[in-house]
């Protein structure tokens, strides 16, 4: 299927490793003008490396508003915008400081907003955009152990859903992308780390995981990054014109509820 987004000027945050390294990887692959970001130039220099097609990059550090605006100056136009920036950790609650819920909400949710809020006017005088925030199943069922992650992801829900209510028959649509568990740089180490610290191999940890976490899913195992890439591909092009303020799954179906 063609996706009609041939010579689309597209910006995946956070895009050198894991689902935004696939994604860019997706969008250039259907003729894109893809700009890889990451808070490095080493690790931008090292993804472009693996993107075939038209690919630059802007090493920036997009939880800062001063990040943003070096993006800004440096990447021009964009048509196509994924709000990928996220970190994770484990942490109790009463455990979690305000500097603790301050970082994960900078991160993960105002990034996004502030990206959106520079790029959508120009989307929207072109009549034709396309915005998607990467959320996750977390962000509907809160994990015990990273109720600020889970907090932040629900917040991103809200955001996607209230800009597309603010821009209807516009040209532009904003979703979000909700996946579950996926193998990545930071899950696989993190896998690595609970199989060691339970003495099992990781194959008996992931295997567990999927039958008794609150994760588990009906397939069984882990998404590749590549399967979450080609559900957002879709989400970025022409082809999907008629979804938008959508909370779209690529959960491996975790989620249990109709949402």
């Amino acid at each position: 299927m063609d996706l009609q987004i041939k010579n689309k000027r597209a910006l995946v945050t956070a895009s050198t490793s894991g689902i935004g390294l696939a994604i860019a990887q997706a969008l250039a692959a259907e003729g894109a003008r893809v700009i890889v970001n990451g808070r490095t130039q080493e690790r931008v220099n090292a993804a472009l490396a693996q993107v075939e097609g038209q690919a630059s990059g802007v090493a920036a550090d997009l939880s800062t508003a001063a990040g943003c605006e070096q993006l800004f100056a440096a990447a021009g136009e964009i048509d196509i915008l994924v709000n990928n920036l996220g970190i994770f950790e484990m942490k109790p609650f009463l455990a979690l400081s305000d500097d603790d819920w301050l970082q994960t909400l900078q991160t993960n949710f105002l990034s996004g907003v502030r990206v959106t809020r520079h790029y959508l006017p120009g989307m929207l005088d072109r009549r034709w955009g396309r915005i998607l925030f990467l959320a996750s199943d977390s962000g509907v069922q809160i994990p015990a152990d990273a109720v600020h992650y889970g907090v932040s992801k629900a917040a991103v829900f809200a955001v996607a859903r209230g800009i597309a209510e603010s821009i209807p028959a516009s040209g532009v649509t904003v979703n979000s992308l909700i996946p579950g568990p996926t193998s990545s740089e930071l899950i696989d180490q993190l896998v690595a780390a609970g199989a060691a610290q339970q003495g099992v191999s990781v194959e008996e940890f992931k295997a567990d995981f999927m039958k008794n976490s609150s994760h588990a899913n009906l397939t069984r195992r882990f998404a590749a990054a590549q399967e979450v890439a080609a559900m957002a591909a879709y989400l970025c092009s022409e082809r999907a014109s008629a979804t938008t303020g959508s909370p779209v799954r690529v959960d491996g179906g975790s989620l249990r509820s109709a949402f």
